[in-house]
């Protein structure tokens, strides 16, 4: 472990019609220029800001150059990781997806899952980056935690299960700015449904990223409630009062200037056109004043997944971004 930074503490850190209507129906949309960061934290709940991770073992796994990792997260619990280390100061923070799948956790990074058009990790170790991926609750090794069960007890004590998945990606984040070799100004964040969802938020919430990825996931929350598409989302997702407070496309507005993409299927439960053309006029507004403007791939025959043609351009925007 020597070299590697063991505890992380964020709280030292400063940053700046349809059948289901009824649900939505006082509801106004705010204007995103409104909305701060710090609102949108205060409703994650605690674990936000109290969420850190300190390094207890760093040993090599069976691949070259990949290292497994295990924290110890606020509440003493252990939360294990991939790590392959930057060979050129480039890296990026890999959140990985639900689908319901609560074995595969970070193993996606290694074998894939049915949604991917293979593993990442290759494509990593070939552009030279660094990665991190942590295991989040009620996932992989923590799947002992049940979602729901895991969701409605934080929701009791004012807490989220969202809060608790985004601090310590957040600490994870500050540990992968600190790692040997890596660059702090060429981070990225990246991932395929919750993962992708993970990431959008991080970027909104933390501006020192480089770069922004997200897959199969950005839609806007209101009109997936108009129409009962929300219920389709894991239990890990509630963030009360959100929108009353904002919409997607505005919260995601929060990370401009960051380069964004986000690549969506219309045959998607989670992203049909509606919602995602809604997230996306509210995005491009929040950037409209940016130097750069957010990218979009999208297919409109593609599903809950991602295509080649979202591979190849995820490929290119981080060696843009990173390199």
């Amino acid at each position: 472990m020597a070299g590697f930074p063991t505890v992380l503490d964020w709280r030292s850190i400063d940053h700046a019609s349809a059948p289901l209507q009824w649900f939505a129906m006082d509801s106004q949309r705010p204007a995103s220029r409104m909305t701060r960061r710090d609102d949108v934290a205060a409703l994650l709940g605690s674990d936000w800001n109290d969420a850190r991770l300190t390094l207890a073992d760093d040993s090599p796994d069976d691949r070259p150059g990949l290292r497994r990792l295990t924290f110890t997260n606020h509440e003493g619990e252990a939360c294990p990781a991939h790590f392959l280390p930057s060979r050129n100061g480039a890296a990026v923070l890999y959140c990985h997806a639900h689908g319901n799948r609560y074995d595969i956790g970070i193993d996606e990074l290694i074998h894939g899952r049915p949604a991917l058009g293979g593993p990442w990790l290759p494509e990593f170790t070939a552009m030279g980056f660094g990665v991190l991926a942590l295991e989040m609750p009620c996932f992989g090794t923590r799947a002992h935690l049940p979602e729901a069960a895991t969701a409605k007890a934080r929701l009791w004590h004012g807490r989220t299960l969202f809060g608790q998945m985004l601090g310590e990606q957040r600490a994870a984040l500050q540990w992968l700015a600190q790692a040997p070799g890596v660059d702090a100004r060429r981070i990225a964040t990246m991932g395929i449904s919750m993962g992708g969802t993970l990431a959008w938020w991080l970027g909104a919430l933390c501006p020192e990223l480089a770069a922004i990825v997200s897959t199969a996931c950005f839609s806007d929350l209101e009109t997936l409630i108009a129409t009962g598409a929300h219920d389709g989302h894991g239990p890990y997702m509630t963030v009360p009062g959100l929108l009353r407070l904002t919409s997607t496309g505005g919260l995601c507005g929060l990370a401009a200037p960051t380069p964004i993409l986000h690549c969506v299927g219309f045959r998607d439960l989670f992203t049909p056109q509606a919602a995602f053309e809604t997230a996306q006029r509210d995005l491009d507004a929040a950037y409209a004043e940016s130097p750069v403007r957010p990218r979009y791939v999208i297919d409109p025959d593609a599903g809950h997944e991602e295509t080649p043609r979202m591979r190849q351009t995820i490929r290119q925007f981080l060696r843009d971004h990173l390199d």
